[in-house]
């Protein structure tokens, strides 16, 4: 049982990866924190660092070194000026020194002091250990898990107590689907208002609309970012931005300065169905261009699948209700989170766990209930929303070609939001009492296949596409 807050599922911060970017990352603080608790920081004289698993595996592709380096350099992957990630990279390659946390210069060698291992960890695919060399010639080390949409824990779960006891100061705990149904029948109250209830259990009003506001402008922000931006993306795949084009096509001359008048040029626009499709499919492959050149994005649940929820969220905004607001923007996020959350407790949202059924597979389930919501349907429509767009990502595969977070992981984000989109419809136009599979089952399912995927499909680029393309047939 854990207390997951929506802002636990909607993180603020830095592509390509939220299991191999961002959770390293994040790992590389907490390890400067637990040096600090401990009085070792300023004792400490050469780093090293071990990568294991898909971590090793795949990345390289995924930035997985960048991250760790930025991490232990205390830059904040939500705050970073993205532009000069490269800058700071190439300067530590160069002097071959690390400024750990802005405070200590240590030499560091990235090339010899980041290992990748193949081997796995027993406690999951994406472990990492830190290892410091003190002033005294005395070495310690501490290893994190990134268990994918940037969570980062240690093996032994020292938090789990306090987790479980934020849990049950929840007004309304909620573990599973159907304890999410029964508070909305019992309340007569609709999925985003009983999220709602929790959220102020941990925070005021004002601080709830502010951060959803601030992950709302970061995914507004990467959508036109991407839509704005032409070229070829790093990496060696030389995959051109197609969003650039597309968007090109699609707005002609209509004249915007910013991204507030951008969404009122878009719906002035005279839009027919197929472009409906291609609408939302440029606003998601935007989101993921922006995400693939280490842009920043928003973990929706993970940064491989940032660009479902943005993309179908656009989509309501401009095309279903021209006169839709933050209210409608914070509705979306709440019941989002949670629908991601109930994934995240009862099997997975790692691709290195679960293929990207717990990436792309989620982003669509949590899309396909918040647009649910916003369109008018129950909140038993809305579990069956998202039951539908999982049903139909079941056993779908990780096999990032190059270990690249690119092919096919950008084209899938556009085809998980138009999924999201039509699971919608279908439960809009469906009794939800008639439902046979309901969401609790396709999540077991969900956690169940994951766990028969053979491994070389979830994250390594050991399988699949992954070794019938490679970067030199590119």
């Amino acid at each position: 049982m854990e207390c997951i807050s929506i802002f636990d599922m909607l993180k603020i911060g830095v592509g390509p990866s939220s299991s191999h970017t961002l959770g390293p990352w994040r790992a590389g603080r907490r390890w400067i924190s637990e040096l600090k608790e401990k009085n070792n920081f300023e004792s400490v004289s050469a780093i090293t660092i071990d990568l294991y698993g898909s971590l090793s595996l795949t990345g390289k592709g995924h930035a997985t070194d960048i991250a760790v380096i930025l991490g232990l350099c205390g830059y904040d992957p939500q705050t970073i000026d993205v532009s000069k990630i490269t800058t700071i990279i190439d300067t530590i390659k160069a002097s071959k020194e690390l400024n750990f946390n802005n405070e200590l210069l240590v030499s560091f060698d990235p090339l010899s002091q980041i290992i990748f291992n193949k081997e796995f960890k027993e406690f999951h695919p994406n472990g990492m250990t830190f290892h410091a060399t003190l002033k005294n010639g005395k070495k310690i080390s501490s290893s994190f898990y990134s268990i994918g949409g940037g969570f980062v824990v240690k093996e032994e779960r020292k938090r789990k107590e306090k987790k479980l006891e934020k849990f049950q100061d929840f007004p309304l705990p909620i573990q599973k689907a159907t304890d999410l149904l029964e508070y909305c029948n019992a309340k007569n109250k609709n999925v985003s208002e009983i999220v709602l209830e929790n959220e102020r259990s941990l925070r005021s009003d004002v601080e709830i609309d502010e951060r959803i506001a601030q992950v709302w402008n970061v995914m507004l922000a990467s959508m036109y970012t991407g839509c704005h931006t032409e070229g070829t993306l790093p990496g060696g795949l030389n995959v051109r931005r197609r969003a650039f084009d597309t968007h090109k096509k699609l707005i002609g001359d209509t004249a915007y300065k910013n991204p507030t008048e951008w969404i009122e040029a878009i719906r002035n626009t005279e839009v027919k169905f197929r472009q409906i499709l291609k609408w939302v499919s440029c606003f998601a492959l935007a989101v993921n261009e922006v995400n693939a050149s280490l842009g920043r994005v928003v973990t929706a649940p993970t940064n491989g699948s940032a660009g479902v929820i943005p993309a179908v969220m656009m989509y309501y905004m401009v095309i279903e209700n021209h006169d839709a607001n933050f209210e409608d923007v914070k509705k979306f996020m709440l019941v989002a989170g949670e629908i991601g959350s109930l994934f995240k407790k009862g099997a997975t949202i790692s691709a290195a766990m679960g293929g990207c059924q717990a990436e792309i597979g989620v982003s669509s389930a949590m899309a396909a209930g918040a647009l649910t919501e916003l369109m008018g349907g129950t909140p038993a429509q809305v579990l069956m929303a998202s039951e539908i767009a999982m049903e139909h990502h079941l056993g779908l595969t990780c096999d990032p070609i190059g270990g690249l977070v690119q092919i096919p992981c950008i084209e899938r984000n556009a085809m998980g939001a138009i999924k999201a989109i039509n699971a919608c419809e279908m439960a809009l136009d469906t009794d939800a009492a008639n439902a046979k599979v309901p969401l609790d089952k396709v999540i077991e399912t969900m956690w169940e296949t994951a766990q028969d995927m053979n491994t070389k499909y979830k994250e390594t680029s050991e399988g699949g596409l992954a070794v019938k393309v490679s970067l030199s047939d590119c």
